[in-house]
């Protein structure tokens, strides 16, 4: 096929993203949200902020029919997608959600570029809703550069396929497999022309997940794809359709980069996280009060914490922390008070939510990838 993600998606995103940034910009100054829930984005390159820290982006660039995106306080939903292109061509467009910098629009206060030997993790959480009668990959992309870059083609872009729906396939060919970030995954290796991409194709779709972009960027690495002095720029979360598309949906999306040490070749010791969850029950509802403990040596800067809510629980509102989604496979994101915490501190957040049947706690729970043990 033609290579994804060629440099005119990016090239052409260069209008929109000064207007991007201005408004991004006018925002903090003021102090208000950033958020625009419930935005319809029908602009060839359109792009708005979430949560105050994400930037949604349309990013239509390999056909001039109409795609509309809604964009909600969590991700964006593909609203309409008209059209359709060759399936062993380039994909319609990329409408995504991302941190970093992508051709100078830059998500508010975002520590990246950032080297990668300075990162000593970057937990990130993607969940998406996919439609039948489309012809689309669900990708989450990794860019790495020898620079620290906000604009242009990186040199290195790591594709992760969550899903794959119809004839279409990565950059290059098929490479062999590898274990990454826990997971099995087929991976394939080419070049679009502009530059090198490496990617890792799921063997089933995956709906939610929870990792590590740091366990990407190393295999990327070892395969002399990149190296530890170079740039981490963005990491971006979407669909590449080629028919159809209207309905795909980023349900929620969290990205951290924490700094402070390790390299993609050496990431040193794990986290170690102690939780307290404490609850108060009543028929049919009940709140919840959960705090995260640093039991290990090194301090938190940024965290997800994901746990697995019991069938028949919902969320219904949250403090301290953006939780989503509201039930099943849930993570908890640190909000700006609360990001850093030493070693041997705690940072506490809490929601209400409703229940059926008996009420149970959550199993288990893991800090930034890592198992906590719990109180």
């Amino acid at each position: 096929m033609q290579p994804s993600h060629l440099p005119a998606r990016r090239a052409r995103a260069l209008a929109g993203a000064l207007l991007t940034s201005l408004v991004a910009l006018a925002a903090l100054l003021t102090g208000a949200s950033a958020s625009h829930a419930d935005t319809t984005i029908c602009e060839e390159f359109g792009s708005t902020t979430i949560k105050g820290r994400y930037v949604v982006q349309n990013n239509r660039w390999g056909t001039s029919a109409t795609q509309c995106i809604t964009v909600t306080d969590s991700g964006f939903r593909i609203a309409q997608a008209d059209g359709s292109v060759p399936t062993n061509g380039a994909p319609k467009s990329y409408p995504s959600v991302f941190n970093g910098c992508h051709y100078t629009n830059c998500s508010p206060g975002t520590n990246l570029p950032a080297r990668l030997s300075s990162i000593s993790g970057a937990p990130t959480s993607i969940s998406y809703s996919y439609v039948s009668g489309a012809v689309y990959d669900a990708a989450y992309d990794i860019w790495l550069d020898p620079t620290p870059r906000t604009d242009g083609v990186n040199r290195t872009e790591i594709m992760i396929w969550f899903n794959r729906v119809g004839s279409v396939q990565p950059v290059g060919s098929p490479v062999g497999s590898a274990t990454v970030a826990g997971r099995q995954w087929q991976v394939w290796s080419g070049n679009n022309g502009t530059n090198d991409v490496l990617s890792f194709v799921a063997p089933s779709t995956i709906d939610s997940w929870s990792f590590d972009v740091m366990d990407f960027a190393r295999n990327a690495v070892s395969r002399g794809l990149a190296s530890n002095d170079w740039y981490l720029t963005s990491v971006q979360a979407g669909f590449e359709p080629w028919q159809n598309g209207a309905g795909l949906a980023v349900t929620s999306f969290s990205s951290a980069v924490n700094l402070g040490g390790g390299t993609p070749g050496d990431p040193g010791g794990p986290a170690t996280c102690k939780v307290s969850y404490g609850t108060s029950v009543w028929p049919g509802g009940f709140t919840a009060d959960v705090t995260v403990a640093n039991t290990g040596s090194s301090p938190i800067n940024g965290w997800n914490l994901a746990f697995t809510l019991p069938g028949g629980q919902r969320i219904t509102n949250a403090w301290n922390a953006a939780v989503s989604p509201s039930s099943g496979s849930v993570t908890a994101t640190n909000v700006a008070h609360n990001a850093y915490i030493a070693p041997g501190g705690q940072a506490s957040f809490g929601f209400q939510g409703s229940y059926g049947g008996s009420f149970a706690r959550p199993a288990s729970f893991s800090l930034n990838g890592t198992a906590c043990t719990t109180a």
